[in-house]
């Protein structure tokens, strides 16, 4: 690194900002106690203010009233400005209160500090057979001889029959407990810097949205050559290393044998004696849900920029309100290239609340309803064409022993998926019963959808015939006890 690009992230750069800051200590223990310790994606305002009054009134008490003299929202506030960038303040969609996010940038700074404390041992040999099997898998992962990989491959069969010859006359190898604490030392800054890795991924999707949404605000060509550009971008970001290295991750964890598989390991591990010894964070335990939380507020993002594009393909609607369009983009092009000023004095007024005040005699006299005409002699039409059996025809899903037979599947699995409940509870009235467990899921914040992964659904239906559908990839999550 040059000094130009040194002093540029000095005067620039929000991780550095946050290191220099008066406040540093306040701000940083405050955001990793309430956002990267619980890994919260997102906090109301309301809340925030009121963990952050708590930790005020007790630094005073110790540090003096002078210490912190401003409010919670002021710092909160603060920390949000664009001059600083320590956290995200938005809106969520259909809420009238503001919301709060840890940005990347400060992320980074708190976890380089945590990274200067003592740590209990510095774990060097797994670190250096983790560098040997990377080595060894991209050396192997790009051999194209055929007869160099059936030597390795033969190799390794060798190695592993050899291993077996000696569990069976019992020469069993015990890792020592050294390497068993250096290995979950490894373990647990692997599993939270995943954790890191996600808030980054999304605020470069966020930031893509943003140039989609500036782009469709000044634009004056045509909407065709907009929408190709646009694409390209999206494209690009999905095509990048980042982004294929998320989708095979997103794939891999979204796997139910995977799920297990990491439930059922973290258990063992953590019952371990040298691994209690180390007093380890409880959370550890349930990582891998925490990766599936981080992974959706980052797809919801993904499909907010895909909203976005689709109000824009509205054509009816972009001819109806042209005029309200011209003026909305007008001023939102003022804004944007005003984003970066700092503006004096008054900018906008607004007219003062006032209260709708209606006077007792303003209200209207009852009047009486007016009573209905009614013929009380009827007609008599022709009957010979209509079946009465097909007023008893109608289906009826209770979704009382839907929900019942989702939750006997998770007393047995942390996740299970649509296709796995009704293969062990067929449908029993079709495709209104697959209908209702879909609206099921869509009403579940734990259950997610996968449309990326289709799967088949088949039932029988009363004739005895098989039918199939195609529908999203569909799990179902249990609550965490």
């Amino acid at each position: 690194m040059d000094y130009q690009t040194a002093a540029q992230l000095r005067r620039h750069h929000p991780a550095w900002k946050l290191l220099q800051a008066n406040h540093a200590p306040l701000t940083i223990s405050f955001l990793d106690e309430v956002f990267i310790q619980p890994n919260e994606r997102s906090l109301s305002e309301s809340h925030l203010q009121a963990r952050l009054e708590d930790r005020l009134f007790n630094l005073r008490e110790t540090e003096g009233e002078d210490a912190f003299p401003q409010t919670a929202a002021h710092y909160l506030n603060d920390w949000a400005d664009n001059d600083k960038g320590w956290l995200r303040k938005f809106y969520p969609a259909n809420s009238d209160e503001a919301h709060f996010d840890l940005t990347p940038a400060a992320e980074k700074a708190i976890q380089w500090l945590n990274s200067l404390t003592e740590r209990q041992f510095v774990g060097t040999e797994s670190r250096l057979k983790t560098v040997f099997d990377l080595l060894q898998q991209m050396l192997e992962g790009v051999e194209t001889d055929k007869q160099t990989r059936l030597n390795d491959l033969q190799r390794r069969k060798a190695e592993i029959e050899d291993e077996i010859a000696r569990v069976k006359s019992g020469d069993i190898e015990i890792m020592e407990e050294t390497a068993v604490r250096e290995r979950f030392q490894q373990l647990s800054t692997t599993a939270r810097e995943l954790l890191s890795d996600f808030r980054e991924v999304e605020q470069n999707f966020r930031q893509l949205d943003r140039q989609a949404r500036e782009q469709i605000t000044t634009w004056e060509g045509r909407k065709g050559e907009l929408l190709d550009e646009i694409f390209g971008e999206r494209d690009a970001i999905a095509d990048s290393d980042q982004g294929r290295t998320f989708r095979a991750f997103w794939d891999f964890l979204m796997s139910p044998t995977r799920q297990q598989q990491l439930t059922e390991g973290l258990e063992q591990v953590l019952s371990l004696e040298a691994v209690q010894q180390m007093a380890p964070d409880p959370r550890i335990k349930r990582v891998h849900y925490d990766w599936l939380e981080a992974g959706e507020q980052t797809q919801r993002t993904v499909a907010r920029l895909s909203a976005q594009l689709r109000r824009f393909l509205d054509d009816q609607a972009f001819l109806e309100n042209k005029r309200i369009m011209q003026l909305i983009q007008s001023a939102e092009t003022h804004a944007i290239a005003l984003r970066g000023e700092r503006l004096d004095g008054t900018w906008m007024t607004l007219e003062s609340p006032r209260a709708d005040i209606n006077l007792p005699m303003e209200r209207p006299l009852f009047s009486p309803p007016l009573r209905p005409v009614l013929e009380t002699s009827v007609a008599t039409g022709d009957e010979t064409d209509v079946d009465p059996q097909a007023l008893f025809n109608q289906v009826v899903v209770d979704k009382a022993r839907l929900q019942s037979a989702i939750a006997r599947e998770l007393r047995h699995s942390s996740q299970v998926t649509l296709a796995d409940v009704i293969r062990n509870h067929p449908l029993q009235v079709g495709l209104a019963e697959l209908v209702s467990y879909l609206s099921l899921a869509g009403d579940d914040p734990r259950a997610s959808f996968d449309e990326t992964q289709p799967q088949t659904i088949e039932w029988q239906d009363d004739e005895g015939t098989r039918r199939h559908a195609r529908a999203p990839l569909v799990l179902f999550t249990r609550a965490r006890s």
